[in-house]
C-alpha cells in the first residue's frame, strides 16, 4: 500500500529503537536485581513491567504497519485492539501503583506510568475509528503514539535506573528509613 511506503524510514528506526531498548532494559534489570531487593512484587508490575510493554507496543505497532497488508481498515482494527488492550492495561498499572508501599509516586510518575501512555492508547483507538475517513493523518496519530510509547519508555527506564544508583545504596529495600528522607 503507498500510505505505508512513505512511513518506512520512520518505523524502521522507531522499531529498531524499540526493540534495542527491550534487551538494554533486560541488561539493566539484571544488574539493578544484583543490588537491590524490593521484598514487594507489585513494585515491579507497576513501575518496571509497563516500560518493557510499552517498548514492545511501540515494537509491535512498528511491525504492525510495515507489514503488507492489503487494507488499511485491516490494520486499524488491530491498531484498535491493541489501543483497547493498552488502555485497559493502563488501569491495571494504575492500580498497581495504589497498591505498592515500596515508593509514593509523585505527579511525574503518574504523568508517564499512567497518563501519557494512555493517552497514547487512546490515540490508538481514535486513530482505527478515523481511517474511515483520512488515511494520511491517521498515519501520523499512530506513528505519534509509537514515539510516545517510545519516549515514555525510555524515561522510565532512565529513571527507575538513575533511582536505584543515586538514591538507594547497594543492598538497601526501598521501605527502610534511610529511603524516605532520601526520596523527600
Amino acid at each position: 500500500m503507498t500510505e505505508f511506503a512513505e512511513w518506512e524510514s520512520f518505523y524502521l528506526i522507531v522499531g529498531g529503537a524499540a526493540g534495542a531498548l527491550i534487551g538494554l532494559q533486560f541488561v539493566v534489570m539484571t544488574l539493578i536485581h544484583t543490588r537491590v531487593q524490593v521484598a514487594d512484587p507489585v513494585v515491579g508490575r507497576a513501575f518496571a513491567t509497563p516500560t518493557i510493554v510499552h517498548f514492545c507496543i511501540a515494537l509491535f505497532l512498528s511491525a504492525l504497519v510495515r507489514a503488507p497488508f492489503q487494507s488499511m481498515k485491516s490494520v486499524a482494527i488491530l491498531w484498535g485492539i491493541v489501543g483497547i488492550a493498552g488502555f485497559a492495561y493502563c488501569s491495571f498499572i494504575g492500580r498497581s501503583i495504589r497498591q505498592q508501599n515500596a515508593y509514593e509516586p509523585e505527579f511525574e510518575d503518574w504523568l508517564f506510568h499512567m497518563l501519557l501512555p494512555l493517552a497514547s492508547y487512546v490515540i490508538l483507538v481514535v486513530s482505527a475509528i478515523a481511517v474511515l475517513f483520512d488515511y494520511h493523518n491517521t498515519l501520523f496519530a499512530v506513528g505519534t503514539s509509537a514515539l510516545i510509547l517510545l519516549f515514555v519508555g525510555i524515561h522510565n527506564a532512565w529513571d527507575a535506573v538513575t533511582y536505584h544508583v543515586f538514591v538507594l545504596s547497594p543492598g538497601e529495600t526501598p521501605e527502610s528509613d534511610d529511603t524516605e528522607t532520601l526520596v523527600d
